[in-house]
Order: structure tokens, then sequence, then C-alpha cells
């Protein structure tokens, strides 16, 4: 008794330090984006609803009370409540939710794929502001330590991205082990700010009814509709919580969230409105105005890295979130390389980190202040919450077998809410909303086109493909000489004799004692289970076919999964194997079905993809490659 007793107490031990583990985790790599809004969301919000007026004491009740509402109602409610109870397979984020909506419906949805694709093109149009507002954020706070370094602001902000972005390459896994402390004193330190302000006028506390937030939208019109833009400013982030699921959790990220960041961020919220009512010139920068002189350089280096931190954790859910398009066959491939031996999730892709970097840069200098960044941030994020709203009513009904109506009530109010914060923010489009809007409709064309034209691609090929069986049959009634070895033909359709064997047996007119026609697919999960990754069957004696499947955030590892083809009785031994891989040169025809220019950025991305071995991580010494010319 008394030694089951003591294994149960280990256990339990090992639970809770694990649970606390990931909550100290989620902490230091989900909260930064939303953490860091308080820099800038409060002073946004009330300068816009003051049209260059002092803000008045029905300003500062006002905007506080829709700060506080939209995180209560969009993150808490929505995201950490709602949607994190929608995870495929532990794993979360606008392509998961997708993907476990088009298995909801047993089917494959254009319209979902659809709310998909433009969802994760505008988080990456996200992923592009978000260092660029945080980081010049942190760093105004410089004018008013020092007003002589006011002009050295944009080129400080530009030298700490490059740097961020150039040590991508090295992995993050060592800096993320500092994420979480960093995180837990920027979070205590925005509590303790908060709590000494709110006494300078504690009538502040009363912007919790939501009365004042009604009464400012009814009373101001377009201008309430405009603040309501800059308000959004406060959450986002928030679809960060969702996005990152499968890495930490249900259960820490809700418990870090409602015990620890969200009443950080509401008691710093109400020490700035404070603040605000007590020194109404106080707005020009009400986050760094809570400190003593002594304590603003401090502040700003911890303001540095808090945001330093939201960039990190934004950098690498858009490597996650191109890797996982790559996998279902939205992208073509990118070239990964993994940072980390233990952790397959952590990756860098250097074409995204480049382009990433380009527009950052673009963005800082084009803009060179957090408040006219602010009128461009907002609307990507929005977009996202949206689309993540629509797809999780398909969840609801479809997948949790509720009715529609029943899923209708419960998820049309924050439809509705989002769809409020998304017309607000278009209302700032000749102000900057159209940057994200432009970066996210060029990846949506890239999407759409890298789709079409495979699609295109794959009709031409199969006018001119032999049905395997046929060639089997053939090759039995006159067989070619044969050779020793192993030859596998990778191929996306397992009926059709691959190109790379019709070459080999017409040009080389030779064939091995072993052939296999391997086939790898994708599947709608995050993950495949070990004895779901690999399918044999034997067509005969010389012919065999081999499906490998993979999950869509996982890394397809051939060898490796070969390896397991051993337990199904297939003597795999790389050594002695040749891998033939077809590589097609594709020329622009005048009847491909796709515009010119279309047709000229297909073959742009098909060339600029990543070589299939290395993709596949496959033997360089062991893959011949048979080259084809096919018009398009």
């Amino acid at each position: 008794m008394t030694a089951s007793a003591t294994s149960t107490e280990g256990q339990d031990t090992a639970s809770t330090s694990g649970f606390w583990g990931l909550t100290l985790g989620s902490i230091g790599v989900v909260f930064g984006d939303i953490g860091t809004s308080p820099l800038y969301a409060f002073r946004e919000a009330a300068h816009g609803a003051a049209q260059g007026q002092p803000v008045s004491r029905i300003i500062a009740l006002g905007v506080l009370s829709l700060i506080l509402w939209s995180l209560f109602i969009v993150v808490t409610a929505k995201y950490v409540l709602l949607l994190l109870r929608a995870d495929n397979n532990g794993e979360g984020g606008t392509l998961s939710l997708m993907a476990l909506g088009q298995r909801a419906l047993g089917r494959r949805s254009l319209f979902l794929m659809s709310l998909g694709v433009i969802g994760a093109s505008m988080f990456i149009g996200d992923s592009m502001i978000t260092p660029a507002i945080s980081v010049l954020s942190a760093v105004e706070g410089l004018k008013l330590a020092a007003p002589a370094l006011e002009h050295y602001v944009v080129p400080l902000t530009v030298f700490i991205l490059v740097v961020l972005f150039a040590v991508q390459s090295k992995g993050t896994a060592r800096v993320a082990s500092a994420f979480g402390p960093v995180m837990i004193t920027w979070f205590t330190s925005l509590a303790v700010m908060g709590i000494v302000h709110i006494s300078d006028d504690p009538s502040v506390l009363a912007a919790i009814n939501p009365y004042y937030a009604v009464q400012f939208l009814l009373s101001h019109g377009t201008i309430g509709l405009i603040t309501l833009g800059a308000v959004f400013l406060a959450v986002t982030g928030g679809e960060a919580l969702y996005a990152d699921l499968g890495h930490f959790g249900r259960r820490p990220i809700q418990s870090a969230w409602l015990f620890f960041v969200l009443p950080a961020l509401l008691i710093n919220y109400f020490g700035q409105g404070a603040l605000v009512l007590s020194d109404p010139a106080a707005i020009e920068n009400s986050f760094y105005r809570m400190v003593p002189e002594l304590l603003l350089l401090p502040l700003v280096v911890l303001a540095t890295a808090a945001t330093v931190i939201a960039s990190q954790a934004v950098i690498t859910g858009a490597y996650s979130l191109v890797g996982q398009a790559v996998q279902l066959g939205l992208l073509p491939r990118f070239e990964v390389r993994y940072t980390s031996e233990s952790h397959a999730g952590q990756i860098y892709l250097p074409r995204v980190n480049r382009l990433l970097l380009i527009g950052v840069l673009l963005l800082v200098l084009l803009f060179r202040t957090s408040s006219n960044l602010a009128s461009a941030y907002g609307i990507a994020v929005s977009t996202t919450m949206v689309a993540d709203g629509i797809m999780g009513f398909v969840v609801i009904w479809k997948l949790w077998n509720l009715r529609a109506a029943v899923a209708a009530a419960v998820i049309a109010p924050f439809v509705i809410v989002d769809m409020t914060f998304f017309s607000a923010n278009l209302l700032k489009l000749l102000e900057g909303a159209w940057v994200p809007l432009l970066f996210g409709a060029a990846m949506v064309v890239t999407i759409w086109t890298w789709r079409r034209g495979s699609a295109i691609l794959v009709l031409k090929t199969r006018k001119i493909e032999v049905p395997l069986d046929d060639l089997i049959t053939s090759l039995e009634k006159r067989p070619p000489h044969i050779v020793k070895g192993t030859a596998v033909f990778l191929t996306s359709d397992p009926t059709s004799v691959p190109t790379a064997l019709l070459h080999n047996l017409k040009h080389n007119k030779v064939l091995h004692e072993h052939n296999v026609i391997l086939t790898i697919e994708t599947a709608q999960t995050p993950r495949v289970d070990v004895s779901e990754r690999v399918r044999m069957e034997k067509i005969s004696e010389k012919f065999s076919k081999v499906r490998l499947r993979f999950g869509f955030m996982e890394s397809p590892n051939v060898p490796r999964a070969l390896a397991v083809a051993r337990k199904l009785g297939w003597q795999f031994d790389i050594m002695s194997t040749s891998f033939f891989v077809s590589r097609r040169s594709l020329k622009p025809s005048s009847q491909s079905g796709m515009p010119t220019w279309q047709d000229h950025l297909f073959i742009g991305l098909s060339r600029s993809a990543n070589d299939a071995t290395d993709y596949f991580q496959i033997p360089t010494g062991r893959v011949v490659e048979v080259g084809t010319q096919v018009t398009i």
C-alpha cells in the first residue's frame, strides 16, 4: 500500500511540475504580442477619440471600458474558453481549424479552404507588422529618457530587428529558455505600475461597467468607430493563444491567461486611465509616464526585451504556418532547416526569414513612428479572427454535434464583434491599413496560383500517363534486362507509371529486380501515428506499392519512415537502394487555362521550390533525377 501511494504521489508531482513548466513557457511565448499592447493601445485609442483636443473623462472611461470588454469577449470568451477546445489532435491555429472543419464535413470544402487561406495569409501580414510596431514603440521611450536621442530611434530599431532576424538560423531554444522569466518580470511590472497609479483617480474602476463603452460608441458616431479600430490594438495577439495550443496545451494557456496575464493587463490599463484622468497631458505617452524618470531607462530596456520576445513568437509562428501550408500543398516546397535535435517543431526557413525581414524594415522606414504604424495594424488580425469564427461554427455544428441554430447562437456574437472590428479597421485603409491587405492579397494570389497551376499540371500529365497495371503486364510478357538492387520511384499517382520509370526503361532499357512505387500523402491531422505511417502492397514479383503518410505539421523524412517498412517484410537497405525522382522543366503555353502572368508566376514558383531530395531528406548519393519538359 505504501509503495502504491508513493508512486501515485510521484506521478502527481511530475504532472504538477510539467503543468507549471508549460504554464511558464506559455507566458514566455504565447502572450508576447498581446502583452506588449499597453505600450500603445490606450494611447492611440484615446488620441483617436480626442481628435486633437484634451482627453475628457467620458473619452478616458469610454476607451478604457471598450478595451476591457474587448479583452473579455474576443480573447477570454472566444479564444480562451471556446476555440481552445476545438483542437485538431491537440493542435490549434487557422490551418488546423480549417483541416478540422473539413474533417468534420467529411469532404474538402472550397469555402473552408478559402477562409483558411485568407486567415493564414493575413497572419503572414501580421508577422511583418508586429515586430515593427512592437520594437519601435519600445525604443520610442528613449525620447522621454533622453530627448537628444530622438533621431536614433529608427536606426536603433532597424539594428535590433536586423540582429533579431540574423540569429534565427541559430535556433531559438537557448533564447526561449529566458522568455518565461523575462515576460513574468514584464507582466509583474505592468501590474505594479497600474496599482501605483490607480490611486491617482480610483473612480477609473467604474470603466468596468459596459455602460461607458456603449455610451461612448452611441454618442461619438464615426469617431467612435474609428476609435474602435484603435481599441482593437489591445487584443491583437489573441489569435496566438489558439495557434500555440499544440506547444503548451489548453489548461496551461487558460491558467496563465486567467490568473496572471489578464489581471496584469487590466490593472495596467486601469492605471493608465487613472493617470490620464488626473493629468490629461500624460496621454502623450501614457505608458512611460507611469514611472519616475529614474526608472525610465530600465523600463525601456525591459520593454525592448519584451517586444523582441513578442516578435520572436510571431516569426516562429510564421515559420510553422508556412511549413503547414507547404505540407497541405498550398505553397511550393521551401528549404527547411531544423534547429533542434529534440524538438521537431523548431524550424528555420531561410527564404521566409529574408522576406519577413525585408517587409519589417520597409514598414519601419516607411512609417517611422509607432503611432503612424498603428494605422496599419489590426486589419490583418481582425480578418484572421473573422475567418476563425466562421470556421469555428462548422466545428461546433458538425464535430460537436450541436444543432445549427445552437451553434450559430454560440458563435454569432463573436463573429459580429469581429466584423465590427474589421469594419472599424477598414476606415484606416488610406492611412496605412492597405499595407497588410497588400501583403495578404499577394499571399492569397500566390497560394491560388500554386493550387491552380498544380491542378492544371496534374490534368495534363495524366493525359499522357500509362496505367501501372498495363505496364506490369507488358513487362511480364517481354521482360527487359534485370539488374540487381531496389529502385524507388516517387510519384503522386500510384495508379500510373512514374515518369522516371518510363524514361529508365526507354533510355537505359533495364529494370531493377525490386521496384517500389512510392507515394507520399499529407493527412488532415497534425501528426500521424507510427502504426499508420506505412502501407505496403505487393502487386507482382518485381513491383510493390508503398504509401507514406505524414501529418501537416510533421517533417517528411522518407528514409526514417521507410525503416518502419522492415516490420512489414521489406528488407530496406538505404545503401543498396536508388531513388528515382522526376524533375519537370515547365514552359508556358498559349492554352494553359491561366492568364500569361499567372503562367509565369507558377513557373517561377516551381523553379524556386526546394529540391525534392532535400525536402524529403533522401541521401543525395542515392538519388537519380530524370528531367522532362512540360508545357503549361
